[in-house]
């Protein structure tokens, strides 16, 4: 990655690594690509520090692991305040990922667990003292994680690294 640029290593790797990141490593990136392991490895630091990988998070059937309500609460919050209020959210028990969206009344989305209704409403009731108001609320039955396939191009092979990767 140069002057925060992806070539096309680099969006295949991140390609394969959205594909299955726990059962993907460098070697097997490496293979695919045909370039060393350790210009995989030199390129996945790269991503890693310059913020372009934040995190490798794992997929969960909630409803599997006790879990059996996933709702998507949908609020307004201030705009001078919403990266605030969507920060801690984040902090009430139940929530698993917050969204912030840039335009509209409906600019934060919560997605949030519980093992019952008493517990998704008291994750609105949280939501609400802190001072997100609620506009929509939605159950969900499941949501699906796939790779960005806009990270491939079909049309052309991976660019090979400069000899200084």
């Amino acid at each position: 990655m140069k002057d925060g640029t992806l070539d096309d290593v680099d969006r295949h790797i991140l390609y394969y690594l959205q594909r299955d990141a726990r059962h993907t490593s460098s070697s097997d990136i490496a293979e695919e690509l045909d370039i060393s392991p350790s210009t995989v490895r030199t390129r996945l630091k790269e991503l890693e520090t310059s913020g372009v990988i934040r995190g490798y998070h794992i997929d969960i059937d909630y409803d599997l692991a006790g879990y059996p309500l996933y709702t998507k609460i949908i609020c307004t919050a201030p705009v001078p305040d919403r990266d605030t209020l969507a920060d801690r959210a984040r902090e009430v028990d139940g929530v698993t990922a917050v969204r912030e969206i840039m335009t509209g009344e409906r600019n934060v989305y919560v997605n949030a667990i519980g093992t019952d209704h008493d517990d998704l409403n008291r994750i609105a009731q949280e939501l609400d003292e802190l001072g997100l108001r609620i506009v929509d609320e939605q159950l969900i039955r499941d949501e699906y994680v796939c790779p960005y396939h806009g990270f491939l191009d079909a049309e052309a092979e991976p660019s090979l690294p400069d000899a200084e990767d």
